[in-house]
């Protein structure tokens, strides 16, 4: 804005712009009025909100000392908005006073714009815009929340933004670098990229169909979304088979991703060095699963995960677990490295695969122990790629002994398993 200063004069720039902004408010007001209200109840139309602005303008340069004028001027504008809020009430039964703030924010565009910094005010039109533009997209979401949807956010936000803050970052034991702010905070963390992943299924993508459903759920769970297709494959048609196992290694590709975000976190120094091998395994994944959904013509699968299939995953219990196992797997690396070395640790890395890998995983790049980064980097390698063939095993036992999907897993997920093997051993040989 400095610059525009050298060329125009600073008056000139800020009334244009308060009677550009207080217009577009004016015109998307109008708009949403009419359809809502009518002619008969409308407060004003795109004029008397551009008209507002500038009188907002006038009063507040014309006074910059006291701005007496300005808060006289903004106490008749409130006794006006409040008689036309009465008469709608009183006549014709029309409630809501969006209009009436809508209106006393156009009227306080002048200091905004004239004291904030050029990104703020216009941060502020927009909100103004969107908020009231998507009304109806808002009324959407509140009937398809359940019930108890507010109450899983205050969950979320207690245990991020009252329960975490609280806890001591010391550690419980001298010898384990384990503190409770540490477990907590991979609690938190983990927990809000499950939320994350449930939120744009339930109400982003809750219309769509297998694979998409596939490739979200992985963001949350690979294992459990692997589980839920493979149940409800048994009520699929014999030419749509192939469509959920594409969908289940999606969520395999998904779940690379995943730790890529987690590692990232935690530990820019173990992303530096897993980071091409996880986007390699995503890939590989990712094409597999391209391969088979386009293996054979048929008809697109517009089948849709039960709403039962997408349980809120952010609850205290699901967290004490969590919080758990990365208890658990702390105690059990620290040990590990103490009786065993390194070499127990690679065993450790396979056999965390029969469980939930993540706590192990982030254990490990927070530095628990002073692994070396490479030795994080292969054992996260190993315990994902041993997750991976007990995914295999869960969608076989779930899918049926006499499933038409066992030969596609077993040769998805056998090829998926065989290219991230010759990865590993490519990352032990460099």
């Amino acid at each position: 804005m400095g610059q525009i200063y050298q060329y125009l004069p600073r008056e000139l720039v800020t009334f244009l712009l308060v009677t550009v902004f207080s217009l577009l408010i004016g015109l998307s007001q109008r708009r949403i009025s009419l359809k809502r209200e009518g002619e008969t109840t409308l407060f004003g139309t795109d004029r008397t909100f551009t008209f507002i602005g500038i009188l907002g303008y006038l009063l507040y340069i014309l006074e910059p000392e006291g701005y007496r004028l300005f808060i006289g001027g903004g106490v008749v504008l409130g006794v006006l908005l409040a008689l036309n809020y009465y008469v709608k009430q009183v006549q014709y039964h029309v409630f809501g006073i969006t209009t009436i703030v809508i209106a006393l924010i156009t009227y306080c565009l002048a200091p905004i714009v004239l004291t904030q910094p050029m990104w703020f005010s216009v941060m502020v039109v927009v909100v103004v815009l969107l908020l009231t533009e998507l009304k109806h997209t808002f009324t959407e979401l509140a009937q398809r929340m359940k019930n108890d949807e507010m109450i899983t956010l205050a969950k979320f936000l207690a245990i991020s933004g009252i329960i975490l803050p609280m806890l001591p970052d010391k550690n419980i034991s001298p010898n384990i670098s384990l503190t409770p702010y540490s477990i907590w905070l991979t609690t938190v963390v983990v927990s809000g990229i499950s939320y994350l992943s449930y939120l744009l299924r339930r109400y982003v993508f809750h219309r769509s169909g297998i694979l998409v459903s596939g490739i979200v759920g992985g963001l949350y769970s690979s294992t459990a979304t692997i589980t839920v297709l493979a149940r409800k494959s048994r009520e699929a048609a014999p030419q749509d088979v192939p469509e959920y196992v594409a969908a289940m290694l999606f969520a395999v590709s998904m779940m690379f991703l995943r730790f890529l975000i987690l590692i990232g976190i935690f530990s820019m120094e173990a992303l530096a060095a897993i980071y091409p091998y996880l986007l390699a395994m995503s890939l590989v994944s990712a094409g597999v699963a391209w391969y088979i959904h386009t293996r054979q013509r048929r008809p697109k699968v517009e089948e849709q995960l039960a709403e039962d299939d997408t349980k809120n995953p952010l609850e205290f219990k699901v967290a004490l677990i969590f919080a758990l196992l990365f208890v658990v797997f702390t105690l059990l690396t620290h040990y590990t490295l103490v009786y065993a070395g390194t070499q127990g640790l690679n065993v450790l890395s396979f056999v965390s695969g029969f469980s939930d890998i993540t706590p192990f995983i982030l254990n490990l790049v927070q530095g628990t122990g002073n692994v070396a980064v490479m030795v994080i980097a292969a054992c996260s390698l190993q315990a994902i790629i041993s997750n991976i063939a007990i995914n295999m095993c869960y969608a076989l036992f779930f899918a049926g002994r006499k499933s038409l999907l066992r030969p596609w897993i077993l040769g998805g997920f056998g090829c998926v398993i065989a290219v991230n093997v010759a990865l590993l051993l490519v990352f032990y040989w460099l």
